[in-house]
């Protein structure tokens, strides 16, 4: 008989509805039943995707007897992470705090009915192993332990209220002046960290890190340095024509070490190589095997960087690679209503990774022999069995260079036949039982995807994508922006399956999403989605600001009380709200002229800059935000005959100007600010370059205003 989980919206909390365990979807009813019954509660966060969240699941929460002491002992909530950020970020830190270890999912913590955790741990086996006990057993000692400590779990959960607060930035007296050395000193910490030989950050598992690599891209850009292509191929792409991991060691630079990361993502087994898209993280430092799971938060902010990487060296793999994700994308994660889906599933019949792996036997049979002669040895299938159960894991092992040169073949010739190849390996893999798809539709990863696809558009002059993008961002519109009623203003939901939209939505949601808006100006200007980002930046005003201290909470004000509001700062999987929310106020406000929208982002920066001076380490989202407050974007506004008029936008597109905002404004265009409402003068395209409160004469003659837009140093 299913529980009361069957009448929730999430995918996740739907996967836990036939368990024997007696859920509770979080709420007053859950909480209410704790302190009634005088019973600690056991809090579960995963989400859909999540392979030890099912490995669990599978062990424990399937399992009659161990529900029976769930039941007998607890009241048990399920809280899917991705509906409910602001429950996984106040509990996940609660387990930091009091393991002195990194968190994750599934995270199993035990509470209070006061809310305040008292113990908690990731997964637990059923039986014990991995150093770790048997969960039976720990539920019957942590119950125990409730009944008969009450004074020491009182303290703990005092100790971690208390620890919550002294974590909170702190308000400090600040100059006017902000300093570049923050950001200097985040690249400095990066090459120190750096992957010479298999790029990246760090050692296994490996993450993309997006938001870290276009803080590189970024810096590169605002050194000045005029660098085409010529002077990195050799040191980090072309990797698929050579596949030579270490060639031409980046060092330092961060132009390279983004390029190269990059390039060795594009040709790992974190990327699919028949289908387009990417994995979440490497569990090894060559990008090799995946958590085979795909996550709409990753693939956004990864589109984007490789359209960025591709404007700056005209690499065909990075191209390549965009193309084929964006593909995936629409065919895979973008509902018939226009709305992205949130991920696809690690797992497949119960085996993490079952449906991308092969055995050599299964590509020979669907392939002729010259087809595999080239196949085989590209992907690696030549060699030793890279994943369990003797299977592999397609990567680029060597480039069609060197195989070309075996098979006494050109290397075009080599390229005809792997494409061929892997147009049948991708049709015999469509035919397998496919991962499970979460299916709900999340405002804050949408706006992250509808700028990947967005710029991807731009950067490509892809008609196909910016339409994909513009059906999402009018599903949000149409559906997830609920309308002023009397005094109070619009407001966004969180989150949609099914049509039924609910739960008021976070910071990242209002933030990403006036992010997007001001990226899909700059491709596609139109006078509602300006005023639909000065709507967001008024309510992001009204409901998250801390008008005393600054900064922007991850709740409203109007929200649920809960034990802890935080304020982050810290990039995480995915960029910090307060971070993208600085610099789309500084844009929106230099745009609109509006001081209120400048004054806030500035306070955010006053905020958090000592952190930033101090360990400026994970926080890149708001180190752009710092750079763009020391050198103001420039705004260049194009009027003119249409035709002429995108003439002009698609040669700047193809430039990688990343502190420069592009706006192709009609000729009709009504209601705008004063900085976009330049004259039309007919005949002609005039471009006014502006920057502050001072535009420069309008120009007439594109290549006059490209050599204004030549690079130049900041900071």
């Amino acid at each position: 008989m299913p529980n009361r989980l069957i009448h929730e919206t999430s995918p996740y909390l739907q996967q836990h509805a036939g368990n024997p365990v007696d859920w509770y979807a979080w709420g007053e009813e859950a909480l209410d039943a704790a302190r009634a019954q005088n019973k600690p509660i056991l809090l579960s966060i995963g989400y859909s995707a999540c392979h030890w969240c099912h490995v669990m699941a599978h062990e424990s929460f399937e399992d009659v007897e161990v529900a029976a002491v769930m039941n007998r002992h607890f009241i048990n909530i399920k809280v899917d992470r991705e509906e409910r950020p602001d429950l996984d970020q106040i509990y996940q830190l609660a387990h930091q705090m009091m393991s002195q270890r990194s968190g994750g999912w599934p995270l199993t913590m035990f509470l209070s009915p006061e809310q305040e955790p008292f113990f908690g741990g990731t997964y637990f086996p059923k039986t014990p192993r991995y150093g770790l006990p048997g969960f039976p057993d720990l539920l019957l000692r942590v119950a125990q332990f409730y009944h008969s400590a009450r004074a020491e779990v009182a303290r703990q959960g005092e100790a971690i209220v208390s620890g919550f607060e002294r974590m909170q930035p702190v308000a400090q007296v600040q100059g006017s002046e902000f300093s570049a050395a923050p950001i200097d000193r985040a690249i400095a910490n990066l090459a120190a960290s750096f992957d010479a030989r298999y790029g990246g950050f760090g050692a296994a598992p490996k993450f993309p890190h997006p938001t870290d690599l276009e803080l590189c891209l970024r810096r590169h850009a605002a050194s000045g340095v005029h660098q085409g292509a010529s002077g990195i191929r050799d040191g980090a792409s072309g990797v698929r024509e050579d596949a030579g991991a270490g060639r031409g060691a980046p060092g330092s630079d961060p132009l390279k070490m983004a390029i190269y990361t990059l390039g060795r993502m594009a040709v790992g087994g974190i990327y699919d190589q028949l289908g387009g898209g990417f994995c979440r993280y490497s569990v090894d430092a060559h990008w090799l095997i995946p958590h085979f799971e795909k996550m709409l938060y990753d693939n956004g902010p990864l589109l984007a960087r490789y359209s960025d990487a591709w404007a700056l060296t005209g690499d065909p793999l990075f191209a390549e690679v965009v193309d084929e994700t964006a593909a995936w994308t629409m065919r895979e994660m973008q509902s018939s209503a226009g709305g992205y889906y949130s991920s696809l599933d690690a797992d497949s019949e119960h085996e993490e990774g079952k449906f991308y792996v092969w055995k050599p036997e299964q590509v020979r049979a669907l392939l002729s022999a010259e087809e595999y002669a080239v196949c085989a040895p590209f992907y690696g299938l030549t060699g030793a069995a890279n994943f369990e159960g003797g299977h592999w894991h397609l990567h680029v092992a060597r480039g069609l260079g060197e195989i070309a040169k075996d098979l006494k073949k050109t290397a075009p010739e080599c390229g005809a036949l792997l494409v061929q190849a892997r147009a049948k390996l991708f049709a015999a893999r469509e035919r397998r039982i496919r991962p499970g798809r979460d299916e709900k539709i999340l405002t804050s990863w949408n706006a992250l995807m509808i700028t990947g696809m967005v710029r991807a558009a731009r950067a490509f002059g892809r008609p196909e994508w910016l339409a994909s993008a513009r059906a999402a961002l009018e599903f949000i519109r149409g559906t997830l922006w609920q309308p002023a009623q009397g005094p109070a203003r619009a407001r966004l939901l969180a989150t949609c399956k099914d049509g039924r939209a609910h739960l008021n939505a976070y910071l990242d949601d209002y933030a990403f999403l006036l992010a997007a808006l001001i990226e899909l100006m700059q491709t596609d200007f139109q006078t509602r989605d300006l005023e639909f980002a000065e709507d967001l930046a008024e309510t992001l005003l009204e409901q998250f600001y801390d008008a005393g201290s600054g900064g922007f909470f991850f709740t409203s004000h109007d929200h649920e009380h809960l034990i802890h509001r935080p304020k982050p700062g810290y990039d995480s999987a995915t960029p910090s709200g307060n971070g993208v929310a600085a610099v789309a106020l500084q844009r929106l406000g230099h745009i609109t002229g509006e001081s209120r929208y400048l004054d806030a982002a500035r306070r955010t920066l006053q905020l958090f800059y000592p952190a930033l001076a101090q360990h400026p380490d994970g926080y890149a989202s708001l180190l752009v935000a710092l750079e763009e407050a020391i050198e103001p974007p420039r705004i260049v506004v194009l009027r003119g005959p249409p035709a002429q008029q995108r003439q002009w936008q698609e040669a700047l597109s193809q430039r990688y100007l990343p502190s420069t905002l592009i706006f192709a404004v009609s000729g009709g265009a009504t209601s705008l600010p004063p900085l976009l409402a330049k004259p039309v003068i007919p005949g002609a395209v005039n471009a006014w370059l502006c920057q502050g409160v001072t535009c420069l004469p309008p120009v007439d003659q594109l290549e006059a205003l490209l050599d204004l837009l030549k690079p130049r140093e900041i900071g």
